[in-house]
């Protein structure tokens, strides 16, 4: 069985509630979204600025319950906005609250500029997991850039194991 993890940023375009959408058409697997508790408020840069400050900082918001439990399923694919060269604050809070031990994780990435360390960062916040290689997947706003035939490839990987 296989759960799709994903958190959505204060979305201006759903980037990657879209490609966590593809994978679960295409895998069966299920989906379930983690949400903070307290919404990002005021403009784009108000909203950047403030993720720069949590990024830095180290910062974990408190999430919505999330309606999924990660002791059924052996697979987990996480997706995850980039925000200052790694993972989200949403992403660090599922990461450090849940238990991911012997679990295989496939992460993605969805941004507009540099992965940076996103992966390289799960991977050392999920020591007693197997994490594998992820996917960066490129956008231009909410137009997506990488090739659809590329994010279709990296998931039949997932499926074929």
């Amino acid at each position: 069985q296989t759960l799709f993890v994903r958190y959505c940023l204060y979305s201006y375009g759903g980037n990657t509630r879209q490609i966590a959408k593809l994978v679960q058409q295409e895998t069966g697997g299920d989906l379930c979204e983690i949400e903070i508790a307290t919404p990002y408020t005021g403009s784009y840069n108000d909203v950047v600025e403030q993720g720069q400050r949590e990024v830095n900082s180290g910062f974990t918001p408190k999430l919505k319950p999330v309606s999924a439990d990660l002791k059924n399923y052996d697979t987990v694919i996480l997706g995850t906005p980039v925000w200052w060269y790694t993972y989200a604050p949403a992403m660090r809070t599922l990461l450090q609250s849940s238990d991911f031990s012997g679990k295989v994780i496939y992460p993605f990435a969805t941004n507009g500029g540099w992965l940076g360390h996103t992966f390289a960062d799960i991977a050392e916040a999920c020591p007693t997991a197997t994490v594998k290689a992820g996917l960066n997947i490129r956008f231009n706003e909410d137009r997506l850039v990488t090739p659809e035939a590329e994010i279709l490839r990296w998931i039949k990987g997932i499926s074929e194991k």
